[in-house]
């Protein structure tokens, strides 16, 4: 039979099972009994923890990137900002013309509008004095007036001269037009 050891615990607290030298507290186990049972470390825990680890240390990265990003905005050079200076002054430059031509186009259409109410109403004036006229003349009486009074008469066929025009929008008169 083998010989059966005592428990003893070596200085680091972990049982010594090393059978050949039973003076460092091995023990020899004799049989299906347990003596001491350990707990069984729950990895649902460990993985958890091991997840949450990884997230603090992803945050720390973003955290630190940002940082390094913010100081690398803060440090913009002499030449960066006088650019942005001159791109902005630019900017403002073309945004006051373009509001200024933008003004002038407003008040050019309002002046076209006024214009064009004052022909319409120039027209309608133009119209009623022609109507006004036309009612107030009376052509017999002024053909008997230019008959009798001022010796005018109606021309003769011979005394008519026809002529044709082209097909151009004017015509050029180059000499006197000859009588019959």
């Amino acid at each position: 039979m083998g010989r059966v050891w005592t428990d003893m615990r070596s200085s680091t607290g972990r049982k010594n099972t090393d059978r050949t030298n039973p003076g460092e507290g091995a023990y020899y186990i004799q049989g299906n009994t347990v003596r001491r049972s350990e707990a069984v470390p729950d990895y649902r825990r460990v993985q958890q923890e091991r997840i949450q680890r990884e997230k603090e240390a992803e945050e720390r990265r973003r955290r630190r990137i940002a940082r390094r990003n913010q100081e690398r905005e803060l440090r913009m050079s002499r030449s960066y900002v006088f650019f942005l200076s001159v791109a902005v002054m630019v900017f403002g430059v073309f945004a006051g013309t373009y509001i200024r031509v933008q003004s002038d186009v407003t008040a050019r259409m309002k002046a076209i509008s006024g214009l064009e109410s004052q022909i319409s109403d120039l027209k309608a004036e133009n119209d009623e004095a022609y109507k006004r006229l036309n009612t107030s003349l009376d052509l017999e009486s002024i053909k008997k007036q230019a008959i009798m009074e001022l010796g005018m008469f109606y021309a003769k066929e011979a005394q008519i001269i026809y002529y044709t025009v082209g097909d151009d929008d004017y015509m050029n008169q180059y000499g006197e037009i000859p009588e019959k």
